[in-house]
C-alpha cells in the first residue's frame, strides 16, 4: 500500500505543472547562470554574509548590538532553506522512482521499493559531502552563540562567498582545471623542502651554533626562504647552511616562475570562454535580432546596415582574424563554429533570434550552418549566401528561405546596364550612400495611366528612371524570359520594351527620390481622376 502511494505520488508530480514551474522557479533563483533572479539573488546573499561576519567579529569584544539576534536568526533561516533547496535540486527524487518503476513494468519483474530508495539516498549523500554543501553547512554553527569556540567556523560563511562571487569561482576553476600542474609543483615543493629543512637543521642546529633548535624551526626556515620572503628571524651562519639556503633561493626563485606561468596559461585558455559567456548574457538581453554566420566582406556590409538600421544582431565567426576586427568595430561576436548546435543555442536562435544570415564565403559551411539552424528551430527565417550556382538547390533543400547570389547579381547588373549613364550614376550612388538615390517599388493601380500599356511607351530614361524589373503573378506573362520565382509571383528582370503592364503588377524602380516620388504622384492622380 505504502509502495503504491509513493508511484502515485511520483507521477502526480511529474504531471504537476505548478511543481514543475516552482522548481523551475528555485532552479533559476539558485543554479541557472544565465538567469537574471540568480544575479540578485547572488548579490543579496553576499551582502548578507558580509553584514553577518562584521556583525560576530564586532561581537567578540564588545556587547550585543541591540536586535543582533533577531537579524542573525533571520541569516540562518535563509542559510538553512538554501541548503535544503539545493538538495531538493540536487535530483529527482520522483524521476528516479518512476524509472526504476517502469523498467520493473517492462522486464514484467516485481517491483522493489529498496532499489530506488537506496539510490534516492544515495544521490542525497553524495550532495551532503559535496564540498560546497559542507561550506553551507559549517556555516551555520558560528550562530550558536553559547559555545564560543564555534566561532572558529565563521571563516566557513566568508567561503560561502565563493558560491556567489563569479570572479572566486572562476578563479577555483582555474584551479581545478590545473590540478595535474599543480600537484605535480606541489610534490616537487615538498620534496625540497623536506631536504631543505633536514639539511638545515644539521648544520644549523644549537649544539653547534645555529638558530635552528627542532625540525619545525627548520621548516619554517624552509618555506620562508623558498618563498623568497626571509624575515631574517633565522639566519644561517655556516658554510653548509649557507649553501642549502643560496640553493633554496634558486630554487624558489624556479618555483614562483612555474607556478605563475601556470596561473596566468590558465587563465588565457579561459578567457576565450569568459568571452563567449559575457556575449551570450548581453544576447539573452535582447529581442527581435539577427545572427549573422560569417564576418567578411558581405557580413560587414551587411552589419554596417544593420548598425545604421538600429537593428541589433549577433556575430558567429571562427576565424581569429574577423573575430577581432568585430570587436574592434564594437560588434556583439562569438569565436566559435556556428555550424555547431550548442553555440546556435547559446546565441539565442531559440529564445529572440527571428533570422539567421549564412553570409561566409564557403558555399559548404552556409549549408550545414542552413541546415542546423533549420533543425533548431522550424520557423525561423534563414537568408542564405550561394556563390556557385550548382550549390542552390542544396541550400533549399536543407531549409533556406531566401538565397543571395552576390556574384551572379554583379554581373546581370554588369550585363545589362553597362553603357548606360543614368543606370550607372544611381548604381554608383547607392553603393555610396547617397541620400537621394533610392531603389522603389511602386504599385501599378487600376484604372490608371500606365495600366495595360507597354514598358517602352512609358519613357523611363526620359524620366531619369530605371526599371529594374516587375514582379506580377498574371500568367499572360509567363512565357517570358528572365524571370524568377518569388514565393507565389514571379519577377522579371529587366523586362522588354513590348512588356505590356497589368493591374497589380509591381515596379521595381531606381533612381533620386524626386523622380521616384513624381512619377508615383503622376500615377496616382491618373487613377484617381479617372474614378
Amino acid at each position: 500500500m505504502f509502495t503504491r502511494l509513493l508511484i502515485h505520488l511520483a507521477y502526480f508530480l511529474k504531471s504537476s505543472s505548478r511543481y514543475q514551474n516552482t522548481k523551475k522557479f528555485v532552479f533559476d533563483l539558485l543554479e541557472n547562470p544565465g538567469s537574471r533572479l540568480k544575479r540578485h539573488f547572488d548579490l543579496f546573499m553576499i551582502l548578507l554574509v558580509m553584514m553577518s561576519v562584521f556583525l560576530l567579529i564586532y561581537e567578540i569584544n564588545n556587547p550585543p548590538i541591540p536586535y543582533s539576534e533577531w537579524f542573525e536568526n533571520i541569516v540562518v533561516v535563509v542559510f538553512i532553506s538554501e541548503y535544503i533547496l539545493r538538495g531538493w535540486l540536487y535530483s529527482d527524487n520522483h524521476k528516479i522512482l518512476i524509472e526504476h518503476y517502469e523498467r520493473t513494468q517492462y522486464l514484467g519483474i516485481k517491483f522493489q521499493l529498496r532499489k530506488p530508495l537506496v539510490k534516492i539516498f544515495s544521490s542525497k549523500l553524495k550532495y551532503i559531502f559535496s564540498p560546497y554543501a559542507i561550506i553551507d553547512l559549517l556555516a551555520i554553527l558560528p550562530s550558536y552563540r553559547p559555545l564560543r569556540i564555534l566561532r572558529i567556523f565563521l571563516v566557513f560563511r566568508l567561503f560561502k562567498l565563493v558560491r556567489y562571487s563569479h570572479s572566486v569561482k572562476l578563479f577555483t576553476e582555474v584551479l581545478a582545471n590545473k590540478r595535474f600542474e599543480l600537484l605535480t609543483l606541489a610534490m616537487f615543493i615538498g620534496f625540497w623542502l623536506f631536504i631543505s629543512s633536514t639539511a638545515i637543521y644539521m648544520f644549523e642546529n644549537e649544539p653547534v651554533g645555529g638558530q635552528v633548535r627542532h625540525l619545525f624551526d627548520a621548516l619554517y626556515w624552509s618555506i620562508v626562504t623558498m618563498s623568497t620572503v626571509g624575515y631574517g628571524d633565522i639566519t644561517p651562519q655556516t658554510p653548509g647552511g649557507r649553501i642549502v639556503a643560496l640553493t633554496l633561493i634558486i630554487i624558489g626563485v624556479g618555483v614562483l616562475s612555474f607556478f605563475t606561468s601556470i596561473i596566468v596559461t590558465a587563465f588565457t585558455e579561459k578567457m576565450e570562454e569568459l568571452r563567449e559567456n559575457r556575449t551570450f548574457s548581453e544576447v539573452e538581453n535582447i529581442d527581435n535580432f539577427i545572427i549573422i554566420c560569417g564576418y567578411g566582406r558581405v557580413g560587414q556590409e551587411v552589419a554596417k546596415h544593420m548598425d545604421k538600421d538600429q537593428q541589433p544582431y549577433v556575430i558567429i565567426d571562427n576565424s581569429e582574424e574577423n573575430f577581432l576586427l568585430a570587436r574592434r568595430n564594437n560588434c556583439l561576436a562569438i569565436k566559435n563554429d556556428a555550424s555547431k548546435n550548442e553555440v546556435l543555442l547559446n546565441a539565442g536562435i531559440n529564445k529572440g533570434a527571428k533570422a539567421v544570415l549564412c553570409t561566409t564565403g564557403n558555399d559548404v559551411t552556409n549549408v550545414y550552418v542552413t541546415l542546423t539552424s533549420r533543425h533548431l528551430n522550424r520557423d525561423i527565417k534563414i537568408i542564405s549566401r550561394a556563390n556557385r550556382q550548382e550549390n542552390i538547390k542544396k541550400l533549399r533543400q536543407v531549409g533556406a528561405n531566401f538565397i543571395v547570389q552576390p556574384f551572379e547579381i554583379s554581373g546581370l547588373l554588369a550585363a545589362e546596364y553597362v553603357g548606360q549613364p543614368v543606370a550607372s550614376q544611381a548604381i554608383f550612388g547607392i553603393i555610396n550612400e547617397e541620400k537621394d538615390i533610392l531603389m522603389e517599388t511602386i504599385l501599378v493601380p487600376e484604372n490608371s495611366d500606365i495600366e495595360n500599356v507597354k514598358i517602352k511607351d512609358i519613357d523611363f530614361e526620359k524620366r531619369r528612371l530605371i526599371l529594374i524589373g516587375v514582379i506580377s503573378n498574371k500568367t499572360i506573362h509567363c512565357k517570358r524570359n528572365n524571370r524568377y520565382k518569388v514565393k507565389n509571383r514571379q519577377f522579371y528582370f529587366n523586362p522588354a520594351d513590348e512588356f505590356i503592364l497589368q493591374a497589380k503588377d509591381i515596379l521595381v524602380l531606381l533612381g533620386r527620390k524626386y523622380s521616384i516620388d513624381y512619377f508615383k504622384d503622376q500615377i496616382e492622380r491618373s487613377s484617381l481622376a479617372i474614378k
